[in-house]
């Protein structure tokens, strides 16, 4: 019985460490600003090793963007789980114009997020990396195989889209959706040569 529910008892440590790791870094990033507060604080907020840090969390960057391969599944899933009647093109159209405005930043974290640089670019770098896995969904749908170079510069396209929008846009954790729509009329003719390509 014990050594049933023993990983069952870890994994729930091991979470609610995450947690009290990422509530604690948190708060010292709001309140003091992500530059200016360290691993070893975060640690002693937390009332952890600076180890344990780094057992959870890959670098400090990582602690204040922990939702990444959250993010990834649901990027992975508009392509995957989209309507029988929907193209691939216009599911990703649709998440980036409607879904993503609906799920608008947290004005103190967008600020936390924009004050610093390093932050800034790892936000971007981990969103790009999911270009990967969403090749790979795209490539699988399309019955392809491995995403070739077309299928990889699409979906570069598409991620880098979300990040030229949000830049642009005149409010705040939103994002423009009329640049949205410009970059997929741009992508649209493309993808439709591409298409025909391979039937």
């Amino acid at each position: 019985m014990a050594t049933s529910t023993s990983p069952g008892r870890r994994e729930r440590k091991k979470a609610a460490t995450r947690k009290a790791i990422g509530d604690a870094a948190l708060k010292l990033f709001l309140d003091r600003g992500f530059d200016a507060v360290s691993v070893r604080e975060i640690a002693d907020a937390a009332d952890v090793s600076p180890t344990t840090v780094f057992a959870h969390f890959p670098c400090k960057e990582a602690i204040a963007l922990d939702e990444d391969e959250t993010r990834r599944d649901e990027l992975v899933a508009v392509v995957t789980d989209r309507a029988a009647d929907q193209s691939i093109l216009d599911a990703l159209h649709a998440y980036l114009r409607d879904n993503r405005r609906e799920e608008r930043m947290d004005a103190d974290f967008l600020a936390l997020l924009n004050s610093s640089l390093a932050l800034n670019d790892y936000a971007q770098r981990m969103w790009l990396r999911h270009g990967d896995a969403l090749a790979t969904a795209i490539a699988d749908e399309l019955g392809t195989g491995a995403p070739d170079d077309t299928v990889l510069a699409f979906c570069r396209f598409v991620l880098q889209t979300q990040i030229l929008a949000a830049e642009v846009s005149e409010t705040p954790g939103d994002m423009s959706p009329a640049l949205v729509d410009a970059a997929f009329d741009l992508l649209r003719p493309g993808w439709k040569e591409y298409l025909a390509h391979l039937s």
